[in-house]
């Protein structure tokens, strides 16, 4: 005959496991609520509300009207070229296969802000002449945006510079083997452009062995208006 005793032992035992299933189960159950909702969550399309914004070229803000918004970066080291972006619009980039070793240059009209023409001059390996004869047919007016890429600057002589200074820049004269330097200027400009960075070649700075970091320049160039 079995005592009263272990009846209530099993009986206890019993509850004890039912009692662990089911909060094994609820627990499971809560696991699988998060799981689903958090994937849930991801598949539903966001409230147009909360969508960012977007700007063009990816700036921070967007620029005032009678503003041609640009974003650009100098090439990085001797691997990987600079990136030139206007309204939008990527005009010199390594996936455009249109940059090279030296000197980028983006023309952009002034008043439409339509590309003109884009070029590159190797100023480690290349011959100064096509680029200074180059500089001298920009027309009046003209948007002019350039990026180094790994060295801009061994072959530049004073002409070169002189005539890259008249487009409103400051740094140029002090570019010098290796520095990164990043610039937007015009031909016919009255004063010293704002937008200009330049970084030197120094063991004791630079990021890659060799060469200074990359810089990254983003503004809103005015429109010219006569």
């Amino acid at each position: 005959m079995v005592r009263a005793g272990g009846v209530l032992k099993f009986a206890a035992l019993i509850f004890a496991f039912l009692l662990a299933v089911f909060l094994a189960f609820q627990l499971l159950e809560i696991n699988l609520d998060f799981k689903l909702s958090s994937v849930i969550s991801r598949s539903m399309p966001v409230n147009e509300g909360s969508k960012p914004v977007r700007y063009k070229c990816g700036l921070s803000k967007s620029c005032p009207l009678g503003h041609f918004a640009f974003k650009m970066t100098s090439g990085a080291a001797s691997v990987v070229g600079p990136r030139i972006c206007l309204e939008d619009k990527l005009l010199m980039s390594g996936v455009k296969n249109n940059v090279g070793r030296g000197i980028n240059i983006a023309l952009v009209d002034g008043r439409t802000g339509d590309a003109i023409k884009t070029e590159f001059f190797d100023m480690w390996a290349g011959d100064v002449a096509p680029f200074i004869k180059f500089l001298k047919e920009i027309d009046e007016g003209t948007v002019v945006m350039m990026a180094s890429f790994d060295d801009p600057s061994t072959k530049l002589n004073d002409e070169a510079r002189k005539l890259i200074a008249d487009l409103g820049s400051s740094a140029v004269s002090n570019l010098g083997f290796r520095d990164n330097w990043i610039f937007v200027g015009g031909k016919g400009i009255k004063t010293k452009s704002p937008f200009e960075q330049h970084i030197k070649n120094s063991a004791d700075t630079n990021k890659f062995e060799g060469w200074p970091e990359v810089l990254e320049m983003e503004g809103c160039v005015p429109q010219r208006q006569d």
